[in-house]
């Protein structure tokens, strides 16, 4: 009994401690339309590349500081977790490609309808990859999220193909990551993603200098070139973040927090960067937002079960 008062406050304060990191990671996320149309007017191949380079370079600082060479190391002798994490690496360049031309081409609300989706198409993988059963609120989403996308293809009068790119390929990317499970910490797995991406960083900015116009770097201004050197820290500090967000917080409590990156969006978008919602996307967005609610009740719902599982798992146990 005096061990669990005892363990109490250090509960409460990871409890704390993890929604600040959660918010912080969700946070900087939700703020990089913001960061990313102030670069404007570098294209998106070339914030990208510099995204890579400036990435590879600090997560190798930061192994450095923290000697973690050993980590990387043994990694690196594993040709499984190595190749997938290469994959993943390339998975996620996809998914930071269509975000940047998003919202840097006034597509900031389609960006953040793929992150609002996100949570759905992971559970699509899970049926048809993982194999995974669904309970009904979560096939009552899947199902609410496809008549969302129909309407909102009547609308736009194609595909949303940003959103379904963003979301596919951010889902894609989480199943990749799933196979490395705990072996990797985040700084190793960024580390080796933005090494395998380095070559074509460098090769996108060679064309973009020779075939597209030149770069923007260091001709956009000293605040504008700053923020491209930026975007490595844009890039690691969310996801060192979340990595101890994570950490300390329910995995329920994690699902939930994640909302409030493609809220933050959506408000960036529609308040700051003055993108217009017709009535049938207002429409076709309130679909999802049922939606993701469903699944939050059926999060709230499933951690309540547990819960209980485990009280009544203690008490037979204490018996």
């Amino acid at each position: 009994m005096v061990s669990d008062e005892a363990d109490a406050p250090k509960a409460t304060n990871n409890l704390k401690t993890g929604f600040i990191l959660a918010f912080v990671s969700y946070g900087l996320w939700g703020f990089l339309p913001l960061y990313f149309a102030a670069i404007k007017p570098t294209g998106a191949f070339e914030i990208l590349g510099w995204r890579i380079f400036f990435s590879l370079i600090l997560c190798v600082l930061l192994v450095t500081v923290t000697r973690s060479w050993g980590k990387v190391a043994a990694v690196f002798r594993n040709k499984r977790v190595n190749f997938t994490l290469g994959l993943a690496g390339g998975i996620v360049s996809i998914n930071w490609l269509v975000y940047i031309i998003a919202t840097t081409t006034g597509h900031v609300l389609e960006a953040s309808l793929g992150y609002f989706i996100n949570p759905v198409a992971t559970i699509v993988l899970g049926v048809f990859v993982l194999h995974e059963k669904l309970r009904r609120l979560q096939w009552a989403a899947v199902g609410v999220s496809l008549v969302a996308i129909v309407v909102l293809s009547v609308e736009y009068g194609a595909l949303p193909w940003m959103s379904l790119a963003i979301a596919g390929s951010f889902a894609l990317y989480g199943l990749v990551k799933k196979n490395v499970g705990g072996r990797v910490d985040s700084l190793t797995g960024l580390t080796f993603e933005t090494a395998w991406l380095f070559i074509p960083a460098v090769v996108a900015l060679v064309l973009v200098q020779t075939v597209g116009g030149g770069l923007a770097f260091g001709h956009i201004g000293a605040l504008r070139t700053t923020l491209l050197v930026g975007t490595g820290v844009m890039t690691l500090v969310p996801l060192l973040t979340f990595a101890g967000a994570a950490s300390r917080l329910p995995l329920s409590y994690v699902g939930m927090v994640q909302y409030f990156n493609p809220v933050m969006q959506f408000l960036a978008g529609y308040l700051l960067l003055g993108e217009e919602m017709t009535t049938g996307q207002w429409f076709g967005f309130a679909i999802v937002w049922v939606a993701i609610l469903l699944l939050i009740i059926d999060a709230a719902r499933a951690a309540r079960t547990y819960r209980r599982a485990v009280r009544r798992a203690g008490r037979s146990g204490e018996s």
